[in-house]
């Protein structure tokens, strides 16, 4: 045994002894506030449909996606972010860009419901309208039309405004996309919807359960646009540039696997930083506690802290009315 000359004076294991000190001394909070619920609304749905590879996920109808968003707004969450599902789909996504589409539709009814006691943010991008599933217009050899889909995006951007977005999630990583659309809102007096970028999206392998509850229909991937896994500098590249262009806040996504974008986001960024803990994240956590091998809830609290402390400030999760719960 060491003698008392030798032995340390500074324990912090003090600090940790009961749940009341640690609670004390936590440098990181989570709160529901923070969290963002994404959800699918699916045209021709009387009831919610269950989604096989994320448990407790929906495609949604209209009027159960006005009942979830009560549901959110009395558990202190602080958005939701619908994404469509319509009963048909052509080249050019038209479905987004009319009025009676279903994300559209969606959105104006939530609105209604709910008032002002939510942030909408209706996913901006083609790829759940498209007959391709790519994420806009395509030229004749297969490879998306950059330029003619900014034409579609800022359609669309008028469209969702005029439905009651508060901001709009622009996912499409196509470039130019933050400034294009900012432009056309700005003249057509959409002047205070916001646009949430997607800043630095990358070509991920954690995508899988939510083509499945989008019922996409890609045929390949992604990788001309969105970004590669290795290029930390390239994602910072594309945060400035939307910051440049009017975003009012940039999102990293996935999460997890990418926390330290997170952090160089946060330690840049003049605007707030979102990250997305996405449908493969969400699925890991749930599968594994299905089968008895972690703790679904500590597994839920543990990675939502972990990106609250690489930076972001905003979290987009389907663990959200779970979290809140936990939370409260």
């Amino acid at each position: 045994m060491p003698s008392p000359a030798d032995f340390p004076t500074i324990r912090p294991r003090r600090l940790r002894r009961t749940a009341a000190i640690r609670r004390l001394v936590a440098e990181t909070r989570v709160h529901p506030a923070d969290l963002v619920l994404p959800m699918f609304v699916k045209e021709g749905l009387t009831e919610p449909h269950p989604i096989a590879s994320m448990p407790g996920v929906y495609q949604h109808s209209v009027d159960s996606a006005r009942k979830l968003a009560v549901e959110a707004v009395r558990a202190g969450i602080g958005g939701l972010m619908p994404f469509g599902i319509p009963e048909e789909r052509d080249e050019i996504g038209s479905g987004a860009t009319d009025p009676d589409g279903i994300l559209n539709v969606a959105t104006r009814a939530i609105r209604d419901e709910v008032g002002d006691d939510l942030v909408l943010i209706p996913d901006l991008c083609l790829d759940e309208f498209t007959d391709h599933g790519h994420c806009g217009v395509l030229n004749a050899d297969g490879s998306v039309d950059n330029d003619t889909t900014l034409e579609r995006y800022a359609e669309m951007g008028e469209c969702l405004a005029a439905a009651g977005a508060d901001l709009l999630g622009a996912s499409g990583m196509m470039d130019g996309q933050i400034g294009y659309v900012r432009k056309a809102l700005d003249e057509t007096g959409y002047t205070d919807t916001g646009l949430l970028a997607y800043a630095a999206k990358f070509a991920s392998a954690f995508y899988g359960p939510f083509r499945e509850a989008v019922e996409s229909q890609l045929q390949g991937d992604r990788r001309t646009y969105q970004q590669d896994t290795p290029n930390a500098t390239d994602a910072l590249r594309e945060i400035e540039l939307d910051v440049a262009e009017g975003a009012d806040i940039v999102m990293v996504k996935p999460a997890l696997p990418y926390l330290d974008i997170v952090r160089a986001a946060a330690d840049y960024s003049p605007v707030p930083v979102a990250a997305y803990h996405i449908s493969g994240e969400y699925a890991q956590i749930v599968a594994a506690a299905e089968r008895g091998w972690i703790d679904r809830d500590a597994a839920i609290l543990e990675s939502l802290t972990s990106i609250k402390r690489a930076g972001a400030g905003i979290i987009a999760t389907y663990a959200a009315l779970d979290a809140a719960r936990l939370l409260s």
